[in-house]
């Protein structure tokens, strides 16, 4: 028989869901679009923007419904107009779009509850037999139960015969508040009911540490999921600890950034990682009743380079733009330094690797996913170069989006792109600790190496950028304590030496000296200023060698004699 709890036990619930370690999150705030979640404006703002339910099937293919809160879809928009992300946005990559849809159904603010009563009505009449219905959601399940604002709350844990009767001032009408569990048998029942298939996953994590293992505090929410999942015969995937390890993996600053705004919602650092967190947890699922669906599943394994690994052999990477790795297959074309590294190192004692690419600065090259397959190919005892710049000093909002904040401060902003998306954009500074700091994750070591010149002389000598990228440069090395190839000087030097000049003083005769300079300096360059010619990248490789031989760096030992 079903317990009716009394209005005055209702305030003992409330302090014990405290103590049990609930998310209480603050009062939202209004967001760029000025609305607030899960407030009727919001709401119809929400369904507005996102699909309506079933709306994106095709043909007889199977749609997935995503159930959650802000942490999978964040803000009413989910663009992304805050500087934060919920992981809803990057699930569907990992699905094969001409098999299944995934439509993300979140709304910040919903607890199990409210998202239940307002919410579910519209997704489970989309809901069709064969259909994939993810229900991840108790952040705000911590709540108060009856008042005016939100009415949200729910009771902890999972006693089906628990619940408590009052007046809802939101909804103005008597209302009846049961356990999560029970909450969550009503999604599964549900679901199938409409011959669909019911997948419970436990919360994201959120930054907090706990206090006697150190490591990122797991939600009770977890063992209450996983409990109803085993009881219904319902695929489990515990979100909560897959991310929550790598959490513990990361660096306390690397955490941090996964992180915005708040200690609960995610950049979209933050997102991805929950994103394949949740995909890893689905495809490598032992589970025999989601064996249908990891058939339709696509990128889930890690992308990584191909490389021959031998006993007692590292593997050097090296990453950047145009200047590291271009066409280098032309004698008469352009060329980056790295395909000349053979020339410098001994190939018999460590393997070579060039990850640049053309037309990068360090946040496309983080943003497009280059850095992240050098940072999943990476062992212990390897080595990786990290040379950006020339294109940092980019547009920040154009169609290429290279552009980085300059220096390096630990900051960023929230930039409205030229094509009408958001992105959080970073200083030229935290994307190169960025990539120090993963290296080091992975136990590798990080070279900075600056930029390589261009043919400019004015007054005579080449071109020094000592005040902008090479000031920036040593800034980071004195951060983070990374080892430092200064090639940009080494190889103005050598340029200095062979070509610099006096200058007349009259201007008609110094600018014709310069044209001079740059004629005869040219051979080490190809097209423009900046491009080098295959004299120019051994020149370059040369520079490096120079570098890490006066550097005394263990890498050194691998260089030709």
């Amino acid at each position: 028989m079903k317990r009716l709890l009394t209005m005055m036990l209702l305030a003992v619930l409330t302090v014990t869901a405290g103590a049990q370690g609930f998310d209480n999150l603050p009062d939202p705030t209004a967001n760029n679009e000025r609305v607030v979640d899960n407030t009727p404006d919001s709401i119809a703002k929400a369904l507005s923007a996102r699909p309506a339910p079933g709306s994106t099937r095709v043909g007889e293919n199977p749609v997935m419904f995503l159930v959650g809160n802000s942490t999978m879809r964040n803000g009413t928009l989910g663009n992304g107009n805050n500087g934060q992300w919920g992981w809803g946005y990057f699930f569907p990559q990992f699905f094969n779009a001409t098999k299944i849809t995934v439509e993300n159904q979140a709304l910040g603010g919903m607890s199990t509850r409210t998202f239940y009563t307002d919410l579910w009505p519209a997704v489970r009449d989309a809901i069709k037999p064969g259909d994939w219905v993810v229900v991840s959601i108790g952040h705000n399940d911590n709540a108060d139960f009856f008042d005016a604002r939100r009415a949200r709350g729910v009771i902890p844990g999972v006693d089906p015969d628990t619940m408590v009767v009052g007046f809802n001032q939101r909804t103005q009408r008597q209302d009846t508040v049961y356990s999560y569990g029970h909450y969550l048998r009503l999604y599964i029942n549900d679901v199938r009911a409409r011959g669909a298939n019911p997948i419970l996953m436990s919360l994201t994590p959120r930054d907090a540490y706990d206090g006697q293992t150190g490591l990122i505090v797991r939600k009770p929410q977890t063992e209450w999921a996983a409990y109803i999942a085993a009881v219904e015969g319902v695929p489990f995937v515990d979100l909560n600890e897959i991310s929550g390890a790598k959490l513990d993996s990361y660096s306390p600053w690397k955490e941090k950034y996964h992180f915005m705004g708040d200690h609960i919602h995610t950049s979209k650092f933050g997102a991805e990682m929950n994103a394949r967190s949740a995909a890893g947890g689905l495809f490598y699922s032992n589970n025999p009743l989601l064996q249908p669906l990891q058939a339709m599943m696509q990128n889930v394994e890690l992308s990584m380079y191909e490389v021959k690994r031998e006993e007692g052999k590292p593997v050097l990477f090296f990453t950047g733009d145009s200047t590291v790795k271009n066409k280098d297959r032309d004698d008469d074309g352009m060329w980056g330094w790295a395909s000349q590294a053979f020339t410098v190192f001994d190939e018999s004692k460590i393997t070579l690797v060039n990850a640049g690419r053309a037309g990068r600065s360090t946040r496309t090259f983080i943003k497009e996913g280059l850095w992240e397959k050098v940072y999943n190919s990476l062992q212990p005892g390897d080595f990786v170069t990290i040379q950006f710049g020339h294109n940092d000093f980019c547009p920040i909002t154009d169609a290429k989006g290279r552009g980085v904040i300059p220096g390096t401060a630990d900051t960023l902003h929230v930039y409205h792109m030229d094509d009408g998306s958001y992105e959080v954009v970073y200083s030229f500074g935290w994307y190169l600790r960025k990539m120090i700091d993963d290296c080091r994750e992975k136990g590798a070591t990080p070279i900075l190496v600056s930029l390589t010149p261009r043919n400019e002389w004015p007054d005579g000598k080449i071109e020094r950028r000592d005040d902008t990228y090479g000031k920036w440069y040593r800034e980071v090395v004195e951060q983070t304590g990374v080892a430092f190839i200064d090639m940009h000087n080494i190889s103005a030097d050598f340029l200095d030496k062979k070509f610099a000049k006096r200058l007349s003083d009259d201007k008609e005769k110094a600018k014709a000296q310069i044209a001079v300079i740059k004629e005869r300096a040219g051979i080490y360059f190809k097209q423009d200023h900046t491009h080098a010619s295959k004299l120019g990248a051994q020149m370059n490789a040369r520079s490096f060698a120079k570098g890490l031989r006066d550097s005394g760096l263990e890498l050194a030992k691998y260089l030709k004699k």
